[in-house]
């Protein structure tokens, strides 16, 4: 049996368990689970455990979301509180749609 891909690849990079970083993984829970229910994948990469992952994504703040599939890729840094602007950032919303 083929193992099925998801069809959003999303990567959280985080510095440990910070507030900030806490609150960016609930947000993108609560957004993924709305918009993206069973589509969807969330990787979480805490830096200060593999800091050598930073490069590969060019990350230079964390919190920072990373949607790696579908292409191209985008990124966005914080906290992600402000729904609107995360789900048009990754392409799931359109704007003013």
């Amino acid at each position: 049996m083929k193992k099925e891909v998801a069809e959003w690849q999303l990567l959280l990079y985080i510095a440990g368990q910070t507030p900030k970083s806490i609150k960016a993984l609930e947000n993108i829970k609560k957004y993924a689970e709305e918009h993206l229910k069973g589509k969807y994948s969330i990787e979480i990469i805490d830096l200060l455990k593999n800091p050598q992952l930073a490069e590969g994504d060019q990350i230079l703040a964390v919190p920072t979301l990373v949607r790696k599939f579908p292409e191209p890729i985008r990124k966005i840094i914080g906290d992600l509180s402000n729904e609107e602007r995360v789900l048009v950032g990754l392409n799931i919303k359109p704007i003013n749609a």
